[in-house]
This record gives structure tokens, sequence and C-alpha cells, in this order.
């Protein structure tokens, strides 16, 4: 999944920071027989429209961008978008495509080759896991436009509390000892849904391994790396916060939005989730209906160590802008996507919609820091963030997780196993999903 896409209104209008990229947003004069790009989005709260209308009106008439809107769901999404790449759709110029669907997209045939001169454009200045994750068999295939991380969030009494120390990395057994003696319970995605993939694939990579080891590999030939120290590091932690008795309510059922709700409603005091929880309590606060003494509470720090002493690797989201194979105006397009994803636009879009940048320099801007106190740790967490499997299989390889991770309190040592088992026999053709 593209990281939770909850939206928010900034502080700074969108329009007055959009105006700034007009000049610079695509060359060209005004012409009659304008090409219209088709720009197929994730479902937002209308920055990508706002953007397509900026940089239509920047293009000085080389082409107007037009939005449609995919379902909410990466799944759904990926379905819609690969159908339709099937069939040669030329209507599809622009997609917003959720990372872990690039590799599949790419070496399916369905992107445009980006030219050789704006590979380097593209990827300059970007936090490298939203390079690797728009990078397919050493090539960017796609231009990073917004990179979402997840972050650890907590109340800062409770930690004080419990004598946890949060400047400097906490672990997970620090957090399960500091949860079980405070009463109190731990924020997790616990439902059988992609956000299992990513709890998983964090935790593994945090554990310094890799759910594939040989990404580039056809199905039947890709070794899985479940079945390792790693992973049997990730699972201990799943079980250590059941049998802990600190996974909270429903964690078997619970969302990233429901995650955000138990932690708002002060039934977990600790949590990690993508950084739009901290709008959504911003806007309950100003709204009334949550004390704000509860959201002055709020702290955040990068993601839990699984081992003491060896930096976390947090989960990577966000989303890239791939040009379409099949698009009769890919000149064009590739114009397009230079303004789209340019500085001023990431800036203006993380501030409207709420969704953190794929260039650092984003946030260095004032308005973003006002916005986003957090921005800094944001940065610093996606550096360290590690993308989910690279490889044409992900769906099947994501599916297989979720289907033998769940439900959370039966998690043992021997899942890891049992899960690499079972994806390794339908990447063979011997079982189906």
């Amino acid at each position: 999944m593209a990281g939770h896409w909850r939206t928010r209104v900034g502080t700074v209008s969108v329009g007055l920071l959009l105006a700034s990229t007009l000049g610079a947003c695509g060359s060209g004069s005004a012409s009659t027989g304008t090409p219209t790009l088709n720009w197929y989005i994730n479902p937002d709260n209308g920055g990508q429209a706002t953007i397509a209308a900026a940089c239509s009106e920047a293009s000085n008439g080389a082409y107007t961008i037009e939005t449609s809107i995919l379902p909410s769901q990466a799944a759904a999404q990926r379905e819609q978008l690969m159908r339709r790449l099937a069939g040669n759709d030329t209507s599809i110029d622009l997609m917003s495509l959720d990372p872990v669907f690039v590799p599949e997209t790419s070496e399916a045939g369905f992107l445009a080759e980006i030219p050789a001169d704006l590979q380097q454009r593209l990827s300059d200045g970007v936090v490298d896991g939203a390079v690797q994750a728009a990078t397919w068999k050493g090539r960017l295939v796609a231009a990073p436009f917004w990179a979402n991380t997840q972050l650890l969030w907590y109340r800062k009494s409770v930690a004080q509390a419990a004598g946890l120390d949060m400047t400097k990395p906490v672990t997970w057994q620090q957090l399960i000892d500091a949860a079980k003696a405070q009463d109190t319970a731990i924020g997790v995605q616990g439902t059988r849904a992609e956000s299992m993939t990513v709890w998983v694939n964090a935790l593994i990579a945090s554990a310094g391994g890799e759910v594939i080891e040989n990404p580039e590999a056809k199905g039947p030939d890709i070794r899985l790396g479940l079945d390792s120290d790693a992973g049997r590091a990730a699972a201990q932690v799943m079980e250590q916060i059941t049998a802990a008795g600190v996974a909270g309510p429903g964690i078997d059922n619970r969302d990233e939005s429901a995650t955000a709700n138990l932690f708002q409603q002060d039934g977990a005091d600790f949590m990690v989730n993508w950084p739009f929880v901290y709008a959504q309590a911003k806007s309950a606060a100003e709204g009334g209906t949550m004390d704000a003494a509860v959201f002055e509470d709020y702290g955040w720090t990068t993601y839990p160590e699984v081992v003491a002493g060896t930096p976390s690797a947090p989960p990577l989201g966000g989303i890239d802008i791939g040009v379409s194979a099949f698009s009769e105006h890919r000149a064009e397009a590739f114009e397009a996507v230079q303004c789209i994803v340019s500085q001023e636009n990431q800036a203006a879009y993380m501030l409207s919609d709420g969704n953190p940048a794929a260039l650092t320099a984003v946030y260095d801007d004032p308005a973003v820091q006002a916005d986003f106190p957090m921005a800094e740790t944001i940065r610093q967490s996606l550096e360290q963030a590690a993308p989910r499997p690279q490889t044409a299989y992900y769906n099947e390889v994501s599916q297989g997780i979720q289907d033998r991770w769940q439900p959370v309190s039966e998690v043992t040592g021997s899942t890891p196993a049992a899960s690499g088992e079972f994806i390794g026999q339908v990447l063979r053709g011997e079982k189906l999903l």
C-alpha cells in the first residue's frame, strides 16, 4: 500500500505554492489540438487534481492533464490498471503507482522507458528508499512523487512513567515491557491486509534480513528469506506482544485507521503508524472531540529496533508516477511528470494532503516544518526505510504473507518456515492463494 492517504488542509494555500512553479513546469507554446494527458490517480484530498491543473497551465498549451480516480485499495488499483494496460489501452498516459507494483508493471512492458537525460534528474535529492522502490533491473522506471513512512508514536507522560528515554532508539522489547508495566497496549496493524505485509517486512528488514533474496528472479526461482534468523526474530516480536497481553483489543481486525483511533481514545499509549495520525488528532483537538491535553501528550520518534543497537528499517510507502508504454503522447507525459514531482509541488502536496515528500529538500521548507513538527523525524525515517520486496510477483508474495502471518495470536517460531514453504508452492504453481 502507498501508506495511509488520509488528508488534511495545510496552513499555506496550495495555489500560492503551485503558482511559483508555473514558469518552470513546462515549455511549449499555445496551439490548437492540445493533447490531453489522462492521469489515473489514487484517491486523495484533491491535491493531485490541483497539481494537474497547475501543470496544464504551466505548459503554455503543450498539454492538458485530466485526472481519473482509481479505487481506494491498492490491490484494486493494481487490478484496474493491469487489465487496461494488458489490453494496450492508449487512454492511459500517467499513473500514480503504489511502489510495490512498479516492478510488475515494468516487467510486463507497461511502462515507457524514462529518457536517459531524465534518469538522474528524477532521482537527484530523493530519499534512497524511494529511488530503490522506483527502480527495476538497475534503471529508474517511475518518478518518485511522495514517500511515506511509519513512526513510533507514544504518549510522552506514559513513556516517562515507564522510564523510557525517547531521545534514543528504543526496541520492540522495551516497548513491550513498558506497555506491560503501565497496563497499556501497543497499537499495531494485525488485519489480513497489505498492512500485515508492511509490518512483517519492516520487522525482517530491521533484523537484517530480506523477504526475497533474489528479487529479479522468475517465480519458481525466487529465493525467500522468511525461514531465517531475521524471520524468526520478526515472529518473536509478534509472539511477545500477544504473550505479554499488550496487543490491545481487536488486533486481528485492526488497520491503520482503527489503530489511530485506539491511540487517540487512550486504548493504547504506543503505536506504529503513518504520519496522518498527527493531523487527525490535531483536527480532533481543534474540533473539541478530543481533549487538547491528550493531543499535547503526543510524542514521536523513529520506528522501533528489533535488534538493540541496529538501526530499524521502517516501512516505506508513497506513490510513484509512471508513463504508460501505450501513451500516444509520451514526450508530453514526461514533461508533465517533471512538473508533477517538482520540489514546489511536492511541498504543496504535503501541505494540502498530508503526504510526505520524496525530495529531502522539502523538509527544509519553513511552511512544512510549521505544519509538521515531526518533519525531521519523517526525513530520518525515510532515509532508513526499506522498500517492500521488489519483485514482479509481489501480489503472490504479499498475499501469502497475509495468509500465513495472521491471526497474530497464532504466529509462532514456525510461522516463517511455514509461510516460506507456502509462498514457494504458490510461485511454483503447486498451490493457489
